[in-house]
């Protein structure tokens, strides 16, 4: 069963494995550690038979939220564990009154592009170079919550 919760600090061990595992510019244990400690950020976990399969990282201010890190374990793609963390961050975000959602996302990223703009998100323009490791455009997206 799936279950989608806010992150636990005891969690951020294996968000650091799966960093490692799944982006070409994986964040430190002690950068998520430093993430998890902000009081601006919102941290989602998801879990499978007590199994870490998924996380989000939003950094909020004001009525924006920034979604900074969505990641699914390979074998759990497109089984719409992304979607439930969208939906719960959602949830949190109405109850925040967070109205916005913004990120970026690797120009060559066709597959998280397809999902998010299956998700409501909308393209709004490139920031050129934006990505190292390798260097790339990165795609700046956004979508208004509640409508």
């Amino acid at each position: 069963m799936l279950v989608i919760r806010k992150m636990k600090e005891m969690d951020i061990p294996a968000v650091a494995r799966l960093e490692a595992e799944i982006f070409p510019d994986p964040w430190s244990e002690q950068a998520l550690m430093d993430s998890y400690r902000q009081k601006q950020t919102l941290l989602l976990a998801a879990y499978e038979d007590r199994q870490l399969i998924g996380y989000l990282i939003m950094y909020y201010a004001l009525e924006d939220g920034e979604i900074a890190r969505i990641a699914v374990i390979p074998q759990k793609r497109r089984q719409g564990v992304g979607g439930r963390l969208l939906l719960e961050l959602e949830n949190l975000c109405e109850v925040g009154g967070i109205t916005r959602l913004l990120l970026d996302v690797r120009e060559s990223n066709v597959p998280a592009i397809s999902f998010y703009t299956d998700y409501g998100f909308v393209q709004d323009g490139i920031r050129r170079r934006y990505y190292t490791d390798p260097v790339e455009d990165g795609v700046l997206m956004s979508r208004d919550l509640g409508k």
